[in-house]
């Protein structure tokens, strides 16, 4: 038994507290992170497997099996990074993509090619989703999607809610898959996305939603969609999806995520930003009397 003396001891340490602190942050980033992915399951059924074998072991007093595990630990250190490979990278990127930590308050000149953008977008949304055409917007940000870009039809062209119409109309050669946006220009349509392995969270979800999820996983971007089944129109963003929104709320949800009202928290495009009050609004999912499943084979 651990002597309460030496822990008092040791607790007394500034040094000791700060440590404590800093691996706790980073355990609990690292379980933020996994929140909500099939890390979830891998790490609870890893950790259970493990638990389940060293209690055999101990209890029964199994010396093959306890050398076995003793063994395993040194092992997890290569596979660890292996099996979780695609969280792993997802932290790394969100890390990369963190805001600077001493503020600037110089302007930026990109906001007003952004409000144009969220304008044109909002009112392109709300029309294909009167007319309940179905579509997959995604706005480029600090993450290049140059990748996927290439593997559709490059358009390079100004953007308009009218040009957004034409794109997604039904049957039209360029309305499946994505368009991707990069500043106020479309620089591609038809683009094929990555689709979401997070199928807890996308169970009654189509195509379109996965891939808009599934892009956000991979990347800093944002994606709209709007349904073709329902009409609705929803947001990814970080991998998680904001649902049920009508013209004003998409306006809203899109002005903080890309930081044009000043309610995103932390400095980023060299201003300062401080949270809005509907922030929780904007990463919860809605409550469940307002939230609507749509169907399986929505795309």
């Amino acid at each position: 038994m651990p002597d309460i003396g030496y822990l008092a001891s040791r607790l007394g340490n500034p040094r000791t507290i700060i440590d404590v602190l800093v691996v706790s942050v980073i355990i609990y980033w690292l379980l933020w992170v996994a929140q909500g992915t099939r890390a979830t399951q891998l790490i609870r059924g890893i950790v259970i497997f493990l638990v389940l074998l060293l209690i055999i072991g101990s209890t029964l007093g199994l010396t093959t099996l306890n050398w076995l595990l003793a063994q395993t630990w040194p092992a997890l250190i290569v596979a660890i990074p292996v099996i979780f490979q695609p969280e792993i990278r997802r932290a790394l990127e969100q890390l990369g993509h963190s805001v600077a930590l001493v503020p600037h308050f110089a302007p930026n000149k990109e906001d007003e090619g952004q409000e144009r953008m969220v304008d044109e977008l909002v009112r392109a949304a709300a029309q294909l989703a009167r007319h309940r055409y179905g579509a997959l917007i995604v706005i480029e940000r600090d993450t290049g999607l140059q990748e996927y870009v290439e593997r559709g039809v490059p358009i390079d062209a100004y953007l308009t809610r009218q040009l957004l119409i034409n794109i997604f109309y039904p049957n039209s050669p360029l309305h499946d898959a994505a368009v991707i946006i990069r500043g106020d220009r479309i620089v591609a349509a038809s683009v094929v996305l990555p689709l979401t392995d997070n199928i807890s969270a996308t169970g009654q979800l189509g195509t379109r939603h996965r891939a808009a999820i599934g892009v956000t996983e991979q990347s800093d971007a944002l994606a709209v969609v709007v349904s073709e089944e329902t009409g609705q129109i929803a947001v990814a963003h970080n991998g998680r999806l904001i649902r049920n929104l009508d013209q004003d709320r998409l306006r809203r949800v899109l002005r903080s995520l890309l930081r044009l009202d000043g309610s995103p928290i932390g400095p980023a495009n060299g201003r300062l930003h401080f949270p809005p009050r509907t922030w929780s609004e904007l990463f919860n999912r809605e409550p469940a009397a307002r939230r609507e499943t749509e169907p399986t084979k929505t795309t």
